[in-house]
Parts: structure tokens; C-alpha cells; sequence
């Protein structure tokens, strides 16, 4: 069941530009990559139920997910994975994979809005960055929700591959778990290395 938003969020922070919504996910994890999308919604979409993703329950986050993609007028997901993270920096990463989500859409957007207070100009658009711009701006809130489940999507996945980690269930986050079993089974390929994988990181053969 999705819950109802009682206070709904805004569509469009101007009216004569073709307006994208962007965020990203994953930014804080250990390991797997940054995922961000971007959505240009209908100038008549309304929805009561969209809502930053990290309020909304992950069975919400999958059929909203869903009706996103059947109503937007173009949508798009990029992953930036743990080696450029590593080499440009996590800030630097959320940014292009950003760019990369916002480079697929069709049409190319003139106005962008992004969540957070960081961004680099994408080609001439314009843009607006909105400290929890996913509670305030259905596009971005839009985009929150397909980065998020993706993410999910490709964690799951690499579960498969790694369950020792159990990233099906913290999804790369820093878990007590997750630290444990680098602690005892080191890292893997999808590890960020630059980041402080455990407390002692000095103990750790990286």
C-alpha cells in the first residue's frame, strides 16, 4: 500500500523551459556505484503518492516505479562505478552520473533541477539546486525513486556473486555486518577504496 503524501509536491519550478528532475543513490555506501536518474515529467502529471524515496517503502518505491516509467515523458538511470569513484571522488561521481542520466533523456532538458546544494553546468541548460529537492519537486522526488530501486536492482544482483557481504539486504551501506564481513573476508572489485572501509582502516590489506 503507497501512502498518501499530505502535502503534495510541486511539478515545475518555471513554466517555459523543458524541466528534468535529477538525484542520485548511493553516495554514502561502501561499495557498488553511485546510480543517478533524471525524469521530464507531463506539464499535467499529478501524483499524491511520489515522495522522496528514502520515506517510501521499497514495495511503494517498485510500483511507483513503475508508473514513472509509463507516464514520464522521458526518463533515464546512469551508474558510476566504485573505480571512478575512487579516482574522481564521490562529489565529482554523484555529478556525472548525474550528467550521464541527464545526457540520455529525449528531449534534451533546458532547465535542470537537482537535489542537493552541488552541480557543474550541463551543456547550456540551466540549473537549480534544492536542498531536499526530493521532498520538495516531483521531478527530482521521480528520479530519487528510479536511482534508488535500480541501485537495489544491481546490489541484489551482486549479492549473487558475493553473499558473504549480504548487500541484498544493506545494499552497500556501512552496516556493522557489511564492516564485519570485510573485516573478515576483505574487499572485492565493487569496494570503494578510497573510502574508510572500516574503523582501523590501517589494519585492512587493501
Amino acid at each position: 500500500m503507497i501512502i498518501f503524501n499530505p502535502m503534495p509536491l510541486t511539478l515545475l519550478s518555471q513554466k517555459l523551459l523543458t524541466e528534468c528532475g535529477t538525484d542520485e543513490a548511493g553516495r554514502g555506501c561502501l561499495a557498488g556505484p553511485v546510480t543517478a536518474a533524471a525524469v521530464i515529467l507531463p506539464a499535467d502529471f499529478n501524483n499524491m503518492f511520489i515522495n522522496d524515496s528514502k520515506l517510501l517503502s521499497a514495495k511503494s518505491r517498485e510500483q511507483l516505479k513503475e508508473l514513472i516509467e509509463n507516464e514520464a515523458v522521458s526518463y533515464a538511470i546512469a551508474h558510476v562505478f566504485p573505480e571512478e569513484i575512487d579516482k574522481i571522488n564521490i562529489l565529482n561521481a554523484s555529478i556525472l552520473a548525474m550528467h550521464k542520466a541527464i545526457e540520455k533523456l529525449n528531449p534534451q532538458p533546458e532547465h535542470i533541477l537537482v537535489d542537493g546544494n552541488k552541480f557543474k553546468p550541463y551543456k547550456s541548460s540551466s540549473h537549480e539546486c534544492i536542498i531536499k529537492g526530493d521532498q520538495k519537486y516531483l521531478s527530482i522526488a521521480a528520479a530519487s525513486i528510479l536511482a534508488k530501486t535500480e541501485r537495489d536492482r544491481y546490489l541484489t544482483d551482486m549479492h549473487k556473486k558475493f553473499p558473504q557481504y549480504n548487500w541484498k539486504k544493506n545494499k552497500g551501506y556501512p552496516t556493522k555486518e557489511h564492516r564485519q564481513a570485510i573485516k573478515e573476508y576483505g574487499t572485492t572489485p565493487f569496494h570503494r577504496k578510497s573510502f574508510r572501509l572500516l574503523p582501523e582502516q590501517l589494519s585492512l590489506d587493501l
